[in-house]
């Protein structure tokens, strides 16, 4: 069985994030979504909102499981016997940033990084600008995951 970690804060979770995971799911038996706790970042969402956020999200699909966790991302994935992190690209500088954390890992590790590309119409989006949406009032509803009730 191919376990693999979506490692991210999903303060909120977006249609972005969503796209990755669903792709995912073609190439691994089990997707845990991970939680991560950063004692230096500043959340909207307190962890317990935003894995309720990703549950629902994801409650018809058996094969992902979703946890929230503190400290390194690879010492999670050891944890969950997972070989490998699942991230996502939206462009060339998350890739630059993205290529440094998985050559990191992988030496730490031995951990496989795997990039998924977010389909055109979502590559706009991030968590930052839905919080920013939320904080003004602005119309968020179009960028996360249908029927999701974050406020």
């Amino acid at each position: 069985m191919k376990t693999a970690i979506f490692p991210g804060s999903f303060d909120p979770i977006t249609l972005g994030h969503q796209d990755i995971i669903e792709k995912s799911l073609n190439l691994f038996d089990n997707v845990i979504i991970g939680i991560g706790q950063n004692r230096e970042k500043k959340y909207m969402f307190s962890a317990e909102k935003r894995k309720k956020f990703v549950e629902n999200t994801f409650q018809s699909i058996d094969n992902i499981q979703v946890k929230v966790y503190d400290g390194l991302t690879v010492d999670f994935c050891k944890k969950n016997n997972a070989n490998y992190i699942i991230r996502g690209l939206r462009n060339v500088s998350d890739f630059e940033f993205e290529k440094t954390i998985a050559l990191t890992n992988r030496r730490l590790s031995g951990i496989e990084t795997v990039f998924f590309l977010t389909s055109a119409k979502n590559s706009f989006i991030s968590s930052g600008i839905v919080r920013d949406l939320i904080s003004n009032n602005g119309d968020y509803s179009l960028l996360i995951p249908k029927g999701l009730n974050i406020k």
